[in-house]
This record gives structure tokens, C-alpha cells and sequence, in this order.
């Protein structure tokens, strides 16, 4: 089955399969453009599926199904299974953070009539392609009293847009001259909010009327903004792509695509040789840093908390469980574009249509900054991937010298457990619309789903 195109020959049950999963990723992306939203949704199909919350519970036995949670933006998804957890666990580990354009602390300014919006952006982005598109607004504000607001600005089809305007060509002579990653410099990445000044107002009257207005709505004054976590992302609905409808196009395809079929794998499994997790991490596209990224102890902490469920509380037996572990670091890959094939080695790069993509290494040059998966892990995966009929590829993610990337495959490899990164082929990549392929999306989930039953 190695490296096979899924549309040919497909059957019409394949095809419908294929299709319906579709529809519930779609489903999944448009709710789910942050953190935050994307863990509120986990936790809403893991309750439908029979999960609790870990802090509800005060023992665990085989069959238990549980999530834990982390500052609104980590989530963990277990199922106990018939060996103990010293033997190992099956872990999916995606990230549910994408690039975007976060709002400064003090982020609100009034300038020649036009109240405006001063962001930083998150992750890697071609500044250029953030401006003259629909933007929209989410996330919390936490006022001094603890109360935290949700904000939604730009999704329902009644609400207005915001967005970044950008030079209009007539006048843009010497903007043209400069290159890519100069042309939108990233102070000027400030979103516009308001041009209507406030009745009575002298000074920053614009400004004004808009601090009524989120009054108004949302009880919350400027000072608010100190302690406020808002994303400035794409506004619309995922949407089907090619007249063909085979490939959907939405923003936070990275790695929110890996981060649904990784959660609809093991809540859609029976039972379990070993335990099963599904963890979605934050701060991937910065590192994998802070308290909810990857590198936090979360994860092992958690693993130390199913431990003591069963009543073991040895520190040995956290560190075989870990050891022991197999895991998939479920990340995208870079997809083949026939517009842009100079910058791929063709033999060694993901295909649409082609199913899940393994990638043995990532990282940059001479795989700097990799996880470099053991020849002995991938033979075990082959076997079980070719022996179920699962379309699979291998890729390197560009050529040599072209530039690169990472993933958490590192971070989880610290604990001497085989870790290998396992996705799905994207194209634009961190562009505000991605683009994949529904059946590479739907063959990935059964990958992942057979690889929690081995």
C-alpha cells in the first residue's frame, strides 16, 4: 500500500465515508480558531463519548475514560487499558495553536480618525498575506474581579468584520521595491476597529466611542485589555475546495487537522491492550515553550496522576510508563505544489491523495532541531499500516537547504520513547486559508485510530 493514490479505484463507501468525516472536521476548524475554543470542544465530544473530568475521579480501572485539562488550553484524553501503564502508553500528540496576530497589552489607539488595534504576531507568517482580508476577533478578557468575558467578533454573518488595509497600488511605487518580508512590516500589522467619533468627545473621540461600545457589550474598559488573551484570525467558515469538493480550504489546517483526527481516533476506539492518549498542546509555532506548550510537565504530571489512581506512586514506575510509551507526534507535512515543485526533492515529498505522511526527521540543514525516528519503529508501524490496508507516505520536509521546520517529536523523545512525526499534507501553509486533502484527513484518522489498538 506504500504510497498509492486513495481516489483511484476508491469505492463508493469509501468515498462516502470520506466525504461525511469531512464535514465534521470543517465543523470542528470553524468553532475551533484558538485554544481555548478548540479544548471547549474536545471536552464537549469526549462527554458525549463517555469521558470525565480526572478531578472527578478517585480511582481508575480498565475501561475508564478521562480528560484532564490545562489553563484552558491543553487538553489530555486517556482510555485505561488491560496492561498496566508501566508497560506503556499509545500516545497522539497534536497542537492546537496556529499563526495569528495577537493584541498587545495596550493595544488600543486612535489615529487620524480611525480607531485601530496594535497586535504582535504568533508563529511564522508572510506578514503581506494578513492584510486586506476579513478578520475576526476571539478570545477572554479576565477583569480584576476574576470574571472572565468571551469575545467573538466577526464569525456570526450579522456581525461586522475588522481587517488591515494595505497600500493601494496607484501610490505603491516604492512599497513594490521592497521584498517580501519587508513590504508589511510587523508594526503595521494594526487592525482597524472604528472610524465613528464619539457626540461630545474632543480628544480621541473615535477611541472613545469604541470603549463605549465594548462597555456597552461586554462590560469591560480599556484597563481590561492588561489582562486580556484576544486573536486576530481569519473571519468565515471552512469550506470545500475544488470544484471536485476533494479538499477543504480553512485557516488552522496547522495542525488543527491532526488535532481532530488524533481526538476522533481514540474516542471512537472500543477497548485497549494499553492505555491510550490523545494530548493537544499549545505554543507549538513558538517553540513549544511556557506552561502550556509541550515542554511543560503536564504531561508527565498527568501521567504521575493515572499512576496514582491505581495506587502507585513510585517514581520508577512514572519512568518506565514513559519510556515504554510509542508514540505519533501528529503534525502536518508540507504538501507537493506543482507551482512551487523547485523547492522539494520529488521522491521524498508528501502528495495530496496519498494518505497519512510519516516523516522519519524533520528540522533544518542537517536535521538540526529533529526527532530522527528509529528504523526498528517504522518497520513496526509498515507492518501494521500495510497488513490493514492503510494508505500511508514518507517525505522530508523540502529540500536540504531550502529551510524546514519542527514539531513536539523532540520534546516526547526526551523521555527515551519511540516517537515519529505522522500527518497529513498541507498546502500554504501558516497562510491564513490552508488547504488539504479530505481523503489524506479521513485516512489519517484511521492510521491513528489502528495505531491506539496495537
Amino acid at each position: 500500500m506504500y504510497s498509492k493514490n486513495i481516489w483511484k479505484n476508491i469505492s463508493e463507501e469509501k468515498m462516502n465515508q470520506i466525504m461525511s468525516f469531512g464535514e465534521g472536521y470543517k465543523d470542528f476548524i470553524t468553532k475551533g480558531k484558538t485554544e481555548r475554543l478548540c479544548v471547549d470542544e474536545s471536552i464537549k465530544l469526549a462527554e458525549q463519548h463517555g469521558y470525565v473530568n480526572i478531578e472527578d475521579v478517585d480511582s481508575l480501572k480498565e475501561g475508564d475514560k478521562v480528560y484532564a485539562v490545562n489553563m484552558a488550553k491543553n487538553i489530555a484524553l486517556f482510555q485505561i487499558g488491560k496492561k498496566p501503564i508501566t508497560e506503556g502508553l499509545r500516545i497522539l500528540g497534536a497542537h492546537i495553536d496556529s499563526p495569528r496576530l495577537d493584541l498587545k497589552q495596550n493595544p488600543l489607539y486612535e489615529k487620524n480618525d480611525f480607531a485601530l488595534l496594535d497586535t504582535h504576531y504568533y508563529g511564522g507568517i508572510k506578514k503581506y498575506q494578513w492584510v486586506t482580508i476579513p478578520l475576526a476577533i476571539h478570545g477572554v478578557v479576565v477583569k480584576k474581579d476574576g470574571t472572565v468575558v468571551n469575545i467573538e467578533i466577526g464569525e456570526d454573518e450579522n456581525d461586522p468584520v475588522v481587517g488591515i488595509s494595505d497600500l493601494l497600488i496607484h501610490l505603491s511605487a516604492d512599497q513594490m521595491k521592497k521584498t517580501a518580508s519587508k513590504v508589511i512590516e510587523g508594526e503595521n500589522l494594526d487592525v482597524t476597529f472604528g472610524s465613528i467619533p464619539l457626540d461630545g468627545e474632543e480628544k480621541d473621540a473615535v477611541k472613545a466611542n469604541i470603549l463605549k461600545l465594548l462597555n456597552e457589550k461586554y462590560d469591560i474598559e480599556e484597563e481590561d485589555f492588561i489582562s486580556s488573551e484576544l486573536e486576530v484570525v481569519p473571519a468565515g467558515k471552512a469550506r470545500d475546495y475544488g470544484l471536485d469538493r476533494s479538499m477543504i480550504a480553512g485557516y488552522g489546517h496547522d495542525d488543527r487537522v491532526c488535532s481532530y483526527t488524533s481526538l476522533k481516533a481514540i474516542l471512537d476506539i472500543e477497548e485497549c491492550e494499553y492505555t491510550t492518549c490523545c494530548i493537544l498542546v499549545d505554543k507549538e509555532e513558538i517553540g513549544s515553550v511556557g506552561a502550556t506548550g509541550a515542554a511543560s510537565l503536564f504531561f508527565e504530571n498527568t501521567i504521575a496522576e493515572l499512576l496514582h489512581l491505581q495506587n502507585d506512586t513510585s517514581y520508577l514506575s512514572l519512568k518506565r510508563a514513559m519510556q515504554n510509551s510509542k508514540m505519533l507526534s501528529s503534525d502536518v507535512s508540507a504538501g507537493f505544489d506543482p507551482l512551487f515543485a523547485g523547492v522539494n526533492e520529488e521522491k521524498n515529498s508528501a502528495y495530496f491523495g496519498r494518505g497519512v505522511c510519516f516523516n522519519k526527521y524533520t528540522g533544518r540543514g542537517g536535521k538540526g532541531g529533529s526527532n530522527d525516528a528509529n528504523p526498528e519503529y517504522i518497520a513496526w508501524l509498515r507492518n501494521i499500516m500495510d497488513s490493514n490496508d492503510i494508505h500511508y507516505q514518507t517525505a522530508e520536509l523540502g529540500k536540504v537547504d531550502q529551510g524546514g521546520g519542527g514539531t513536539i517529536a523532540y520534546i516526547l523523545g526526551n523521555y527515551n520513547m519511540n516517537v515519529i512525526d505522522a500527518g497529513v499534507a498541507v498546502h500554504n501553509m501558516h497562510a491564513p486559508m490552508e488547504i488539504v486533502s479530505k481523503a489524506d484527513v479521513y485516512e489519517a484518522y484511521l492510521a491513528y485510530k489502528l495505531f491506539l489498538t496495537k
